[in-house]
């Protein structure tokens, strides 16, 4: 059933992305201009043109990013060299690893992703509010899918920006859960909190912008507690997600790398160590891609493997 599209205030811009790239949302205000979140760094170029466009012919003021995963500042750099005076701003948490650019601390290394290099100028503090187009927006953070991820909330339209904590249809994978940290319950605090702010309009990371939040809160309510009930569960679907990942971003490639790929991959190696040591590994990941196909995520044809 196709969405009705849902109007947004005149000086705000969705850019859908679709799941390799994140949703890029462009402000074009009397007070400036600003772009949250920037897609993954293999389109890089698309999305300064789409941001360019949207922007009609005025200057990147702003960079914000709701977190640090490779699909939301991946094309940060490129913007940057678009806009060498653009303010880039980023939360709290990671400042020091992309100070010192460090690709393992980043999670970029470990789940065999890319993103350039970028610098940042200033801070999203959660607590503060920031300028977006004509409109104040608060910071607030929303742990869970990432530690130091934030959403943004404009409390007069009620608008929420909510980046991966919450989709129409689900969240991100909840990545600390998967280093050993417990987690769950930040997301279950994360999902609480947007309940309370109560937005009329969601903007996710992916996806269409929607306006049921209420209905989207409970369905992901449902997953988490599968997920809580059955942290395996949980792991297989993050394995799967990391490999149709980067099925996204090579479109085809033949089995023998993209299980190669993943042998190499740190997040792989954990995962199977944490939750199917009892099956041999190049099983395990053979059932993996075994697993895309199935659900037509993914067209096998010979030896090669191409997205669906």
């Amino acid at each position: 059933m196709p969405h009705t599209p849902i109007a947004l205030p005149p000086d705000i811009t969705v850019l859908e992305r679709g799941w390799l790239s994140a949703n890029n949302i462009v402000f074009h205000g009397r007070h400036g201009t600003a772009v949250v979140d920037t897609g993954y760094c293999s389109h890089a170029d698309q999305t300064v043109e789409l941001v360019q466009g949207a922007l009609g012919g005025r200057a990147l003021d702003r960079i914000l990013n709701t977190h640090l995963h490779s699909d939301h500042c991946g094309g940060n750099a490129a913007l940057q060299q678009a806009w060498p005076g653009a303010e880039t701003a980023i939360p709290p948490g990671q400042a020091a690893h992309v100070r010192h650019w460090d690709a393992y601390a980043l999670s970029y290394t470990p789940t065999g992703q890319e993103c350039p290099p970028f610098r940042f100028d200033t801070l999203l503090q959660p607590g503060t509010t920031t300028l977006l187009g004509d409109r104040a927006w608060q910071v607030h953070a929303a742990p869970g899918h990432d530690t130091h991820s934030v959403v943004l909330f404009e409390p007069h339209n009620r608008i929420l920006i909510s980046a991966d904590a919450l989709w129409e249809n689900g969240f991100g994978v909840v990545f600390p859960e998967l280093e050993g940290e417990s987690a769950f319950a930040e997301v279950a605090a994360t999902l609480d909190l947007i309940e309370h702010l109560a937005p009329r309009t969601v903007i996710p990371g992916h996806g269409p912008v929607f306006a049921d939040a209420a209905r989207a809160l409970d369905g992901a309510r449902r997953r988490l507690d599968g997920f809580a009930r059955n942290p395996a569960k949980h792991a297989l679907y993050a394995a799967k997600v990391l490999l149709k990942y980067k099925l996204l971003e090579w479109q085809q490639i033949a089995l023998a790398d993209l299980l190669a790929w993943a042998r190499a991959t740190p997040y792989f190696g954990m995962l199977h160590a944490r939750h199917f040591a009892d099956q041999a590994e190049a099983e395990w990941l053979q059932s993996l891609a075994d697993d895309l196909v199935r659900s037509g995520a993914a067209v096998r044809q010979g030896e090669w493997l191409h997205n669906a």
